[in-house]
């Protein structure tokens, strides 16, 4: 029985608000973080039960603002790939380590962070790539497989995205939109796992009104802040949240 006393709500208030400013206006690519913040005071398994409830609520409360705005071939692209990402991870969850994964995505995402640095800085010149069926595919399985054991499907997700050129309203719809579908393929295996419980839906509960004021905000923040900033705040979160997921896996 989890005691929901003072460190739970330091720590919990302002990583659940964190993170539904992340999902709500700057495409998910820290928002994992809430997750790992709360698992400091709480076994990493219930903290991942507890956050996922939040973030489906945060979903629903961002879905609407950003109807329709979403480059949809690379949203169901996504979506496709992470059902088999999501189905591996189901599997293996029990038995794998999934440090070895959170390194290999903060590489992904420090690697790629360095790659639009030096194309900004004119020390490389290469066009924006179209879109691909396979790297949808391939990056939404490695999404799938990161949020189910981590709520980590943000960077891969972003990567793929980023790298085409979409306007930042399309780039954040289509976040949107796919880990709302990413969110609710996790429920299922989630109950069959026992990663649910009476514990995670009190914490899901008190913490709720702070999913949904960190959404509220997000949203506004992303229609107000420019596409240039926009996308230079999101390299950053990329940056932070790569350099965390290595942390996380070799400490």
């Amino acid at each position: 029985m989890i005691e929901f006393g003072w460190q739970f709500f330091a720590l919990g208030i302002p990583a659940i608000i964190f993170g539904g400013i992340s999902k709500g206006g700057f495409g998910s690519g820290a928002a994992f973080v809430a997750g790992a913040i709360l698992a400091l005071v709480l076994p990493p398994g219930t903290a991942l039960g507890m956050v996922l409830p939040l973030f489906m609520l945060v979903d629903a409360a961002t879905l609407k603002p950003y109807w329709g705005k979403w480059h949809w071939p690379s949203a169901k692209g996504l979506m496709i790939g992470a059902v088999p990402g999501c189905i591996i991870a189901a599997a293996l969850y029990a038995v794998v380590d999934a440090d070895v994964f959170r390194f290999l995505i903060g590489v992904i995402c420090l690697a790629f962070v360095a790659f639009q640095m030096s194309r900004a800085l004119g020390w490389l010149n290469v066009p924006t790539m179209p879109f691909s069926r396979r790297w949808a595919w391939t990056a939404g399985l490695v999404s799938g497989f990161t949020s189910f054991v981590s709520h980590a499907g943000g960077p891969p997700s972003a990567v793929f995205l980023l790298s085409q050129g979409l306007s930042k309203t399309a780039f954040q719809a289509t976040t949107v939109l796919v880990f709302w579908a990413v969110n609710w393929m996790k429920v299922v295996p989630y109950a069959f796992l026992g990663i649910f419980s009476w514990d995670t839906l009190m914490g899901s509960i008190l913490l709720a009104p702070f999913a949904l004021l960190g959404a509220f905000i997000g949203i506004k923040a992303h229609r107000l802040v420019p596409e240039r900033l926009f996308f230079a705040i999101t390299y950053v979160l990329l940056l932070v949240t790569g350099i965390r997921l290595i942390w996380i896996a070799v400490v």
